[in-house]
């Protein structure tokens, strides 16, 4: 009768957790929908308008310029999904291996470098070689997400501040930022698909809302944490810990 009853209780949880899984799809599939119709209603209203001729001679440069930016989000948002589809399936090309946190985290300031300086934003990278067994493109898309938000939600004239360390048994990143901080309310939700603490804001800097999503997934992934510490209007503070030895994905 117990064996029976334990039985019943996990057919039960497994149940709620299909259910769950099924609902959490559905309501990506839906939040996709919604994050692809605006770009392209934008698209195809400039193009109409374009196409009939109602657009002043000046106006068509500005015009193409709206048609590329809203092309662009697109496809930031169709890398991002790609990315986050591939850290939920396990991605079967997804390969522990030795790789160097430290010069991995160089290659994405520098692939930043003309962005921060558009944004009169200053970066800078602090610490030492970090050799640890990981997938090196997931970790560079963790250290690459959390100093592109570190820009794009600073101020002009702010900072970005990367630090690498590591201990007998973990490699931390820390990624500072002086910028726009984040509301003691928000700080649980921000991981979450979408979510958004300022969506003018995000619109305005091209942000996909996934970002952190993917920087979330990577580090589960890899076994590790992430921490969060910010100040409204001072800044916020990424803290990832991640274990030096990993086990292969099967």
């Amino acid at each position: 009768m117990l064996h029976i009853a334990a039985q019943k209780r996990q057919l039960k949880k497994d149940q709620e957790q299909i259910e769950k899984t099924a609902l959490i799809r559905q309501e990506f599939t839906a939040n996709v929908s919604h994050e692809l119709k605006t770009p392209l209603h934008a698209i195809s209203g400039y193009a109409e308008l374009l196409e009939n001729g109602m657009v002043r001679e000046e106006d068509i440069k500005p015009f193409a310029g709206r048609i590329r930016g809203e092309s662009s989000r697109m496809i930031r948002l169709v890398e991002d999904i790609i990315d986050l589809t591939k850290l939920d399936n396990g991605d079967a090309e997804m390969k522990r291996e030795d790789c160097d946190l430290y010069r991995i985290a160089e290659n994405a300031v520098d692939s930043l470098e003309s962005r921060a300086s558009a944004a009169n934003v200053s970066i800078a990278i602090d610490g030492e070689d970090a050799p640890i067994k990981a997938v090196p493109q997931v970790i560079y898309s963790i250290v690459y997400n959390l100093c592109d938000n570190a820009i794009k939600y600073n101020h002009s004239g702010g900072s970005v501040a990367l630090g690498i360390h590591q201990t007998e048994h973990n490699t931390v990143l820390t990624v500072k930022d002086t910028g726009i901080g984040i509301p003691e309310e928000s700080r649980e939700r921000i991981f979450e698909r979408f979510y958004r603490i300022d969506k003018s804001r995000s619109k305005e800097v091209g942000g996909t809302g996934l970002g952190l999503s993917i920087v979330k997934h990577g580090v589960l992934i890899h076994n590790g944490k992430i921490e969060v510490n910010s100040e409204p209007g001072k800044g916020t503070e990424f803290v990832v810990t991640i274990p030096n030895e990993q086990e292969v994905i099967k």
